[in-house]
């Protein structure tokens, strides 16, 4: 007699062989047996009996292939909560105001707050390069007449460059924003059009 457990062994199906393939070296290999050196290696497997391909086991990961995977995750998942926070802010602020001249009062505040800052930049760079080109004059007029520059008019000169630099760094940086804004302006005007219409979901 046999027993239950006995009995389900038996019955139990034998694995299914596989072939495996992979490349080495740009040469395609084909083997029933794995080697070591080639489980984390890309390859595809096969049917011993039918010769169907059953799958296809992808390259296993490097550390650095890994980070950069962890990157473009958070990145992307970073950049829903994004468009997610700015779906709610945009439906919330449309929602809020009656009229088109109230929601353009408010992007007026913007603008005149974002001109004065690229102003404000434009006034600082040319003050900036005007005291830049003195400070060369004396330099020059010293080396010509025979004279070294001393280490605190060198030291002035590369203090005004690099704050000169950084002005126009933070210029480029507003006329950025400025130009970004009359886009947002166009688009979000445009929802508040879309979504004031009577037949417009949430209406």
């Amino acid at each position: 007699m046999l027993w239950p457990l006995a009995v389900a062994a038996q019955d139990a199906p034998a694995p299914q062989k596989k072939l495996y393939c992979w490349n080495d070296r740009g040469t395609r290999v084909c083997s029933d047996a794995l080697p070591p050196e080639q489980v984390n290696n890309a390859r595809q497997e096969f049917s011993a009996n039918s010769g169907a391909r059953t799958s296809s086991v992808a390259a296993a990961m490097t550390d650095e292939e890994r980070a950069n995977a962890a990157l473009v995750a958070a990145q992307e998942q970073a950049d829903a909560a994004a468009a997610e926070t700015k779906r709610r802010t945009e439906q919330a602020m449309l929602t809020s105001y009656a009229s088109e001249d109230d929601l353009r009062r408010v992007f007026g505040e913007r603008t005149a707050l974002l001109d004065n800052n690229v102003k404000t930049a434009r006034y600082n760079i040319a003050s900036l390069r005007e005291g830049l080109v003195m400070l060369l004059q004396r330099a020059g007029e010293r080396e010509l007449g025979g004279k070294p520059v001393d280490a605190k008019l060198a030291g002035e000169i590369a203090e005004r460059h690099r704050v000169l630099l950084e002005q126009q760094r933070m210029a480029t940086r507003f006329e950025t924003q400025r130009a970004s804004l009359d886009d947002d302006i166009t688009e979000t005007l445009e929802r508040y059009r879309q979504m004031k219409q009577p037949d417009a979901p949430g209406a």
